[in-house]
């Protein structure tokens, strides 16, 4: 792990999360914390995962219930807090140790694209977090559009530090491998994996399946993920008369997500906010040739993918229609995702996080040193 200043001993970290930790409701924040702590691990960084022990019908209550209990805890045995989005809003500045505030989606800026419950829930979540970064000893995002969009929501004067999402290529590559697979050749098949919220514009996916139908008559859309727009997008697939020609898949394990990532023919998520898109990385892992809308941070995450006008169905076919057509093009844009996904390996990805983390900790451990001297 190299050099740490005044003492040797193992980096000691509470991971502090509400965030549900399993895929079908955690989705790719589960996702993105679990990969950056075992790659911590790996380096010999001791991580302990502060999460909800009591589990409330409303997400939004236990995420609330759980920050108030931060209060009572011992912090003392870490060298460092990392509270993630809103969570440890209630410690942060509060507990002598340094405090860092990872954020893998800025809520106020996702609010602005839901509605009902959902916008009103995020609301409350959004003033928590604006007091976890701006209370925060130091603050890390997933994108420069995050940091931008962290400044402008909450008011902070000092750009937060760009830290990307990962993705263990290594476990990847071994289960496409593993699982196999080939698209078939009788069908055009589009895969998309999200969590079914309304900013994510899947129902623009199935309008565009529609557009496509005489054009791509073997054209077939299969979608992995579950959420809040379930019921409503079926109701659409219906009456867009899709019948067969849309699949829902649900939650997948990793296993079952490999065998779909290789036998698609083309990657597409048309969603109009993302902080991130982890999805992306395995999509360029598995060397498969994304159209997605050119909004919020997906040019920096995949400026090689055909990006296309943002809230337009029309736009979202004549990029997949494009992309049947020319072999060529889809072969070169999974290319340029099998060469640019390195950059986001988990242990490269890691290094730079730990660094943010001993930034913090060294000047810490100094500092106490010379007070108890």
């Amino acid at each position: 792990m190299g050099a740490r200043g005044p003492r040797d001993s193992p980096l000691r970290v509470a991971f502090i999360t509400s965030t549900p930790l399993n895929v079908r409701e955690g989705s790719g924040t589960f996702v993105a914390i679990k990969t950056l702590a075992d790659a911590l691990k790996t380096m010999g960084v001791q991580i302990d995962l502060v999460a909800p022990k009591k589990h409330l019908p409303v997400k939004t209550a236990e995420r609330l219930l759980f920050n108030a209990g931060l209060r009572f805890r011992r912090w003392d045995p870490y060298d460092v807090t990392v509270g993630f989005d809103l969570d440890g809003y209630r410690i942060a500045g509060r507990t002598g140790r340094p405090h860092l505030a990872s954020i893998k989606g800025v809520i106020a800026d996702e609010m602005q694209y839901e509605r009902g419950l959902a916008r009103a829930t995020m609301s409350l979540q959004a003033r928590r977090e604006a007091h976890n970064v701006r209370h925060a000893d130091r603050i890390v995002t997933t994108s420069h559009y995050s940091a931008g969009r962290l400044m402008h929501f909450y008011g902070l004067e000092q750009r937060p530090a760009v830290i990307p999402e990962l993705i263990d290529l290594a476990r990847w590559r071994e289960v496409f491998r593993l699982e196999g697979g080939v698209p078939d050749a009788g069908r055009f098949v589009v895969l998309c994996v999200c969590r079914l919220y309304r900013r994510k514009r899947v129902d623009l996916l199935l309008r565009a399946v529609a557009e496509l139908k005489p054009r791509i008559p073997q054209l077939h859309v299969r979608i992995a993920g579950e959420g809040p727009e379930s019921k409503g997008l079926e109701r659409l697939r219906q009456s867009l008369g899709l019948g067969e020609d849309v699949t829902w898949l649900g939650t997948l394990d990793r296993q079952a997500l490999a065998r779909e990532y290789n036998r698609c023919n083309v990657f597409c998520l048309p969603s109009v906010q993302e902080g991130f898109g982890i999805v992306f990385l395995e999509a360029m892992a598995a060397a498969r040739p994304i159209v997605a809308a050119r909004a919020a941070a997906v040019p920096e995450v995949v400026p090689h993918a055909l990006l296309v006008e943002p809230d337009s169905h029309q736009a979202l076919a004549a990029g997949i229609e494009s992309l049947y057509r020319q072999p060529d093009a889809r072969g070169a844009i999974a290319a340029a995702g099998v060469a640019g996904v390195q950059q986001f390996d988990a242990p490269r990805v890691a290094r730079q996080f730990l660094a943010e983390l001993e930034h913090l900790v060294v000047p810490a451990e100094s500092a106490r040193l010379y007070n108890s001297s």
